[in-house]
């Protein structure tokens, strides 16, 4: 083989293996970038889901005063901004796609979804809630926080 040809063949190995590590290199970049979109994602979620977190007592509160609201009341316009606010609240909770876990009675008892806090000992082959005692909620699909509910079979 002569000395041309030789060195012709050396370059043509060093383009190959130049073009390999930068193919290498590329295909590590767009996994890095990947991930990192990933976990920018996850970050995001896991903040939403903490100040979320952090609102569902305040949410609970206003929630159980216009439960008990004395009929008495009912056209007082300090209980009337109470209702107010807490329709703004719910409002505000659904646009950021936090949506409440049925609870009511009759319907089935779900471990994915309820905690089981009372169970009635009554005959039945169905679980099913008999009270909710306090509202479960779902971001996105993820229960960050279960239903408290009491339990009854029938």
């Amino acid at each position: 083989m002569t000395k041309q040809k030789k060195s012709q063949t050396d370059l043509n190995q060093q383009l190959a293996d130049l073009t390999l590590d930068l193919q290498r290199t590329r295909a590590d970049f767009e996994n890095y970038r990947k991930r990192v979109d990933a976990e920018k994602v996850a970050a995001q979620q896991h903040g939403e889901t903490k100040m979320i977190t952090k609102l569902l007592p305040i949410l609970d509160t206003i929630e159980r005063a216009v439960v008990h609201l004395p009929t008495e009341l009912a056209e007082n316009s300090w209980a009337l901004g109470v209702v107010g606010i807490g329709k703004q609240l719910t409002k505000m909770m659904e646009e950021l796609h936090l949506q409440k876990v049925d609870a009511f009675p009759g319907v089935l008892f779900d471990p994915a979804f309820h905690q089981a806090v009372q169970v009635d000992e009554s005959e039945g082959e169905q679980e099913v809630v008999a009270e909710e005692l306090q509202s479960g909620y779902t971001l996105d699909g993820r229960v960050i926080r279960h239903a408290m509910v009491k339990v009854t079979r029938r």
